[in-house]
């Protein structure tokens, strides 16, 4: 059974199961209007490979929001954009994914962060080893993480912070030298709950 198969038939599984979501940062969130919100896409590209990967970015430091920090490739849909459209056209800007590349399997999950998005993650195959060239304006590196390691609630630590002034709670993620944490480890998370992988 090819990745892609096997993938949409976890979903299907876990569709079924209704699973205790992350819904956003934090609990206020869940009844801000949808109108009050920016909406965004990830794209979630696993590489289909026998020990399928997922691809991460390190943001570069330099940028206004979320510098230096691990995330998705994506951003906000451009007006009359669909969340597919908008994390393959980021994807494409950020690390130079060919969209023609990318099978995608569907939506999953949408998330609420404290800055006022809500991110549709995009569920996607990918080809391993495909060439990828991140943007220097935006991306300092693009690496792969095991799916089957982020998927395993043993590696996703709860963790708290004040977040001005308020005690705020979040998953982290530690894969070598890299700090996986904040909306990109809570769709993980989502992820992990959402799909029924074996």
């Amino acid at each position: 059974m090819t990745l892609a198969r096997r993938l949409t038939a976890a979903l299907d599984r876990g569709r079924t199961s209704k699973p205790v979501l992350l819904t956003g940062d934090f609990r206020e969130l869940d009844a801000r209007d949808e109108s009050d919100m920016t909406p965004a896409a990830v794209l979630v590209a696993i590489t289909d490979r026998d020990r399928p990967g997922v691809l991460l970015t390190q943001r570069t430091d330099t940028l206004r929001n979320h510098a230096g920090q691990v995330a998705f490739p994506g951003g906000r849909l451009d007006p009359n954009e669909t969340s597919i459209a908008a994390a393959l056209r980021e994807a494409e800007e950020e690390i130079a994914l060919p969209r023609t590349l990318v099978t995608v399997l569907g939506e999953v999950d949408r998330y609420r962060t404290v800055t006022g998005f809500t991110v549709t993650p995009v569920l996607a195959v990918v080809p391993p080893d495909v060439p990828l060239v991140p943007s220097e304006a935006e991306v300092a590196a693009v690496f792969e993480v095991p799916l089957d390691f982020l998927l395993d609630p043993a590696n996703q630590v709860e963790a708290s912070a004040m977040f001005r002034g308020e005690m705020r709670h979040y998953h982290e993620i530690i894969w070598q030298d890299r700090r996986i944490w904040g909306a990109t480890a809570a769709m993980i998370v989502n992820l992990s709950r959402r799909l029924a992988w074996a």
